[in-house]
């Protein structure tokens, strides 16, 4: 025992410090696509032909889709002219899908917060039902880290729960195969109104890499509205923290 707890004493504090503190993340970590259109050549669409997910696009300009992006930079292999590149800045959600179409002139919108009337039914406590709707499982892992010491979902008054019943919103992952289709309704139906619904990652906005398969729905919104896009492959955990901080109103808009 005391071996332990000396161990804890030398670790000191673990949870992470954001949003009182800038976000801080790995060197590597590919964030918010920064695109030049000026360095496109003449008529080339290399970036675009690299893209296994047609998230990129050169017509009529350049601009990337992050809700269909898996960050995997096989854009940035194929461009010779360095034309997109990926920046360190994790701040990635968006209230509506188009927020996740960036341009080389697209003003960047970031997660707004609920409206006042939300607000106050949510903006002290905001539990989720969360729905694996098909996904490979690491946007769930992303989001159950949420809740161990390193990040402490639950100082913010946000937590998962049990039962649709005892929720406020929805949590969907994974790009909601037909035969999660049913349950996934039946789920969203069960949560008490007003209820939000919050598609977290590739998968779930937009098909992720299953895009186009006969046996997915291709993401939620089709057939339920969502409040709240995180975008990723898996989304890193602070990515997730930022957007639902932003949601309630946690984070100054700016």
């Amino acid at each position: 025992m005391i071996h332990a707890i000396r161990a804890r004493i030398k670790q000191g504090h673990r949870t992470t410090r954001y949003p009182d503190e800038p976000m801080t993340l790995p060197e590597r970590f590919r964030g918010y696509p920064r695109l030049d259109a000026g360095a496109c050549q003449d008529g080339c669409t290399k970036c675009a032909e690299a893209c296994p997910f047609g998230a990129i696009s050169c017509k009529p300009s350049l601009s990337l889709d992050m809700g269909k992006c898996l960050f995997c930079t096989n854009c940035i292999e194929a461009c010779p002219k360095g034309a997109i590149t990926f920046t360190n800045d994790g701040r990635l959600a968006a209230n509506t899908r188009d927020g996740l179409v960036v341009g080389p002139d697209t003003e960047r919108v970031l997660a707004r917060a609920l409206d006042n009337k939300m607000l106050s039914l949510f903006g002290r406590s905001m539990k989720f039902r969360e729905v694996s709707a098909g996904g490979c499982n690491a946007c769930e892992a992303d989001t159950n880290v949420l809740s161990t010491i390193g990040w402490d979902l639950g100082r913010f008054g946000i937590s998962f729960v049990a039962s649709p019943r005892h929720a406020d919103g929805l949590w969907v992952t994974g790009p909601v195969s037909g035969n999660m289709l049913e349950a996934l309704r039946l789920t969203y139906e069960a949560i008490p109104a007003p209820k939000l619904v919050v598609a977290c990652g590739a998968c779930a906005i937009n098909g992720g890499p299953y895009i186009g398969s006969p046996d997915v729905c291709d993401g939620v919104d089709w057939t339920l509205p969502v409040d709240l896009y995180i975008p990723g492959c898996p989304p890193h955990p602070l990515t997730i923290l930022d957007g639902l901080l932003r949601l309630l109103g946690r984070i100054p808009e700016k």
